[in-house]
């Protein structure tokens, strides 16, 4: 083992925040107006400023900054009137907080099959949308994978459900040219620490649609202040909402925002930084045997900040002892095949707040679906070395 190159890298590291973050931050500490309405005469709270430009760039017509990904999510189901006993169609392939938002209203998840390339099966969602009667699909781009979207509304549209999406995973990413989250009533993203843009915890919940944006302002905790939002419906929406829709505190405060808006600034080049990392590692693993890479749609203007391949003829023994070699030279391998969940990796029979449910194809799927995060941090000459490390293991260890 001594002679083999060891992998050093942490893949939990993030960058540093950046400084004008920094320094953005500290005004907001210096005042101690943390609370996104707790604001001077005539100031603008960072909420509010960053709500504006989170819209400008996603070309939503209004933008809500919350505590997380999952609540806005939560708020999301509940704006469009999501409640108990309700069916919500979701991927068979996501992480717990999309079951968790959909279980959180009292609703029951409806899963649907994953293809090869890690995008929810349309066959089997068409097949499901007629035969179970859902009206919501809470659309999950997991890691980053976008469907082709056309198709996916067609069908909605065809059986009259309303789609959410789950960008938590593709904040600054496209199909066919139109922003991820732009194609559904309502998209919801992430800015927790592992997500694209970094406050630690946060979200954004994003719709063009007057109504379902008054009930999310209300129900995210605006008391009566919801003409303090720069990325809000007019007041008239929010005439008869604002007595009927409950408080379920989750607003973003003014210290977290003030950190994001650097940072939304510079997403651009962090996207092109994550593409040539994975384009990296996709080239570096590319033509071994017994593996398969994903195929990424020409359409699809993806952020590549984590990276999966597929062991599809391995047994669980041979993927355990490559899963083990790997970690023994440094690198943190993410099986969702494992018996039994770990850290952030699960499947959807481990959510057993949801009926048990059967997804043969799925199945098969993450039995040999390998994952791995690449962080900013990373140079692409670490990439490299990762992919060498990968390969010696792959083929010591191929069945």
């Amino acid at each position: 083992m001594s002679d083999k190159p060891i992998f050093t890298r942490s893949f939990t590291q993030q960058e540093p925040i950046p400084e004008a973050a920094i320094e953005a931050a500290n005004r907001v500490l210096r005042t101690g107006r943390l609370h996104r309405y707790n604001t001077a005469p005539d100031e603008i709270a960072e909420a509010a400023l960053l709500e504006e430009e989170f819209a400008a760039m996603t070309g939503a017509k209004y933008a809500l900054a919350v505590a997380s990904g999952g609540y806005a999510m939560g708020a999301a189901l509940r704006a469009i009137g999501v409640g108990q006993g309700d069916l919500v169609l979701s991927n068979g392939f996501t992480l717990a907080p999309v079951p968790g938002a959909i279980a959180s209203v009292g609703a029951v998840p409806v899963f649907v099959e994953v293809t090869e390339n890690l995008t929810i099966d349309l066959e089997d969602l068409n097949t499901k949308a007629q035969a179970s009667g859902a009206r919501v699909l809470l659309l999950s781009h997991m890691r980053g994978h976008i469907c082709d979207m056309g198709r996916l509304m067609a069908i909605c549209d065809a059986a009259s459900i309303t789609v959410i999406e789950d960008c938590a995973h593709t904040m600054g990413a496209a199909w066919n040219g139109l922003a991820s989250g732009r194609h559904g009533k309502i998209a919801c993203y992430s800015t927790q620490t592992y997500k694209h843009i970094n406050s630690g915890e946060g979200g954004f919940l994003t719709s063009d649609d007057a109504d379902v944006m008054a009930r999310a302002i209300l129900l995210s905790g605006s008391y009566m202040l919801y003409a303090r939002h720069r990325a809000a419906p007019p007041p008239e929406a929010f005439a008869q909402a604002r007595f009927e829709t409950p408080n379920v505190s989750g607003r973003m405060d003014n210290l977290r925002a003030a950190i994001l808006r650097p940072q939304l600034a510079g997403l651009p080049r962090q996207v092109a930084r994550w593409r040539e990392l994975y384009e990296r590692m996709e080239a570096g693993l590319a033509n071994l045997p017994h593996l398969r890479l994903t195929e990424r749609d020409p359409r699809e203007d993806y952020v590549g900040s984590s990276f999966q391949f597929l062991l599809p003829d391995w047994s669980p023994d041979k993927i355990t002892a490559f899963v083990q070699a790997a970690a023994r030279r440094g690198v943190e391998l993410k099986w969702f095949g494992a018996a039994e969940p770990v850290a952030f990796t699960s499947r959807y029979d481990s959510w057993r707040y949801a009926p048990a449910q059967t997804l043969p194809k799925t199945d098969h799927i993450l039995a040999g679906l390998i994952d791995l995060r690449l962080p900013l941090t990373f140079a692409p000459e670490d990439v490299d070395l990762l992919a060498e490390i990968l390969r010696d293991e792959l083929i010591a260890h191929a069945p």
